[in-house]
């Protein structure tokens, strides 16, 4: 595959765009792990959430 006189841009950009969806998945993992700790820390204390509506 020739990419042609460009070929370090567009490899680069490809990188770029690889290492952001990276960091993206990352940090959402690690956002989630927080906030499923915070839920278990009030759950722990005794504090439920509540349910909106009514169950069918």
């Amino acid at each position: 595959m020739d990419l042609g006189q460009h070929a370090a841009f567009i490899i680069l950009s490809y990188l770029a765009v690889a290492i952001t969806v990276a960091g993206l998945i990352v940090w959402l993992v690690m956002d989630g792990r927080k906030q499923a700790r915070g839920l278990a820390e009030l759950q722990q204390r005794g504090i439920r959430r509540r349910q909106v509506g009514t169950p069918e």
